[in-house]
């Protein structure tokens, strides 16, 4: 949609908007639109991007190993090798920041698709590694800069449930997936993995070249709004972090600040032993289900209970997260559920196969909702962009590193029972409930210290915020060239207090 000169200069010109009257039936309807538009999208391309690579545990019980064939070892690499690119190009999450993100996605996505088609028609294990490692490095740039980007739409109260909307696709994809690969191994007997990267490679590539159009590069660029809703969206912007562009320099010396937040680093811990589970589920899961006894068909259509639950509880426990504006109990509780699961997975025996079956949703219906709400997390701890945007790219430097562990764990030496790996996810889940119970402790002290230097808060003060309305003993008078209300949700300004 082009503007008109009074329209663009209206958007740029801070004094006007903010005093700019809206209704927060107006703000809840911009709100809804970001929701239809832009996260029905993102989480259509997320939806891709976890089947592109996690079909490979699909692959392999429809024949991947034994057509190509691969060793045990060999297979265990292309799980690996694929995580080796994902981690050494999570600096590409800054380009969200840096670069135009309706050029940028275009092009990561469109890439990767090509490469996970590309599957199809490889003929030796060398071939897979490059294709995997290529895989690794284009979805890189996508999955992990998502919560960053959600930020520019969303206000900190606002952000878990949507990111929760985002992370319920890898349990959908996971059900889909194992839905597909059951119809093909069941009626395809030559070669049904080649015909699997294919069905689900082909999708990509479309969706990518429609990031054009349908990806903004900020809120008041969005599809289908009023000029009216553009300009609240432009306030809002303006209110969250004191700028209305979002796309612009990287400050370096916040990135070297970000390397010692304590924040930071306790969040890096807990996504990297997430990671351990969140990463071998999918990959492992059609596997321990056949060595239940369940034939290679079956192993994959009975994937997807489990992960359907995983969406139920993901949805449900971000949006009690945003509504309580609690964080810390809600991950710390989904650890745990997680960790019992996999305790029960290490020590009942594989003769009974529904109590082990059982487990698995206990797996999943911990491991996927924990995610949505720590990465909301480390965004909620965050005022500013740069700040924001660099602890992302520590958060997953640090933590992708648990899929290396998670996709070695579960060897084929140790079938059926796979007791290393479950005692590993436990143990990595139950320490990471403790951790995040301490960060919820420590940044309770920290709020303290801010109500002793600036004044405690008022009760509504987060609604205050969004609504724009002020309050004199709250610090809401701070301007913006003589206007109030700029940058709320900046750690510099006096009413910001972090979410426990």
């Amino acid at each position: 949609m082009k503007l008109s000169i009074e329209e663009s200069a209206r958007l740029k010109d801070p004094v006007y908007l903010l005093n700019i009257k809206y209704s927060l039936a107006e703000e809840s309807r911009l709100v809804r639109k970001f929701d239809l538009h832009l996260m029905t999208f993102l989480c259509a391309l997320y939806l891709v991007s976890y089947l592109d690579r996690s079909n490979i545990g699909n692959a392999n019980v429809a024949g991947l190993s034994r057509s190509l064939d691969m060793s045990d070892h060999q297979y265990q690499w292309l799980l690996t090798v694929f995580y080796l690119g994902y981690i050494l190009f999570q600096w590409l999450t800054l380009f969200w920041k840096r670069f135009p993100p309706k050029y940028y996605v275009c092009i990561v996505v469109v890439a990767w698709g090509l490469v996970s088609t590309g599957q199809a028609i490889a003929n030796t294990w060398v071939q897979m590694m490059a294709l995997r490692l290529l895989l690794g490095i284009f979805e890189a740039g996508f999955g992990p800069g998502v919560p960053y980007y959600l930020s520019f739409f969303y206000y900190r109260h606002e952000i878990a449930f949507r990111t929760g909307l985002f992370l319920v696709v890898p349990p959908v994809s996971s059900a889909f997936s194992g839905a597909l690969a059951y119809f093909i191994t069941k009626h395809m007997q030559t070669d049904p993995w080649r015909l699997l990267y294919l069905v689900e490679g082909l999708p990509t590539i479309f969706l990518g070249v429609l990031c054009y159009w349908c990806i903004p590069n900020d809120s008041k660029s969005a599809r289908g709004l009023t000029p009216h809703e553009r300009e609240i969206a432009a306030a809002r912007s303006l209110r969250q972090i004191g700028t209305i562009e979002r796309v612009h320099k990287i400050d370096w010396n916040e990135g070297l600040a970000s390397l010692v937040d304590v924040k930071n680093l306790c969040c890096m811990a807990m996504f990297f032993c997430i990671n351990v589970s969140f990463a071998s589920l999918p990959i492992y899961l059609p596997t321990i289900i056949r060595d239940m006894k369940h034939s290679n068909a079956s192993a994959q259509g009975l994937t997807a209970p489990p992960y359907l639950v995983a969406a139920i509880a993901t949805l449900t426990v971000t949006y009690l997260s945003d509504k309580l504006q609690q964080r810390g109990y809600f991950v710390a509780g989904a650890y745990l559920v997680a960790a019992t699961g996999y305790m029960v997975l290490a020590t009942v025996d594989i003769e009974h196969t529904g109590i082990r079956y059982a487990a698995t949703f206990l797996c999943c219906a911990g491991v996927y909702p924990c995610v949505g709400v720590l990465l909301s997390w480390l965004g909620n701890m965050h005022g500013d962009d740069n700040k924001r945007s660099f602890a992302y790219v520590l958060l997953q430097l640090v933590g992708q590193c648990g899929p290396l562990v998670g996709t070695r764990v579960y060897p084929a030496t140790d079938t059926p029972r796979y007791t290393r790996g479950f005692w590993t996810c436990a143990g990595c889940l139950a320490a990471s409930a403790a951790l995040a119970l301490w960060l919820r402790a420590h940044l309770a002290k920290l709020n303290r210290i801010r109500d002793n230097v600036y004044g405690p808060l008022v009760e509504n003060a987060i609604e205050m915020v969004d609504s724009g309305e002020e309050d004199d003993d709250n610090g809401f008078e701070e301007d913006y060239n003589g206007t109030c209300g700029a940058g709320l949700e900046q750690e510099s300004h006096r009413s910001f207090r972090y979410i426990l």
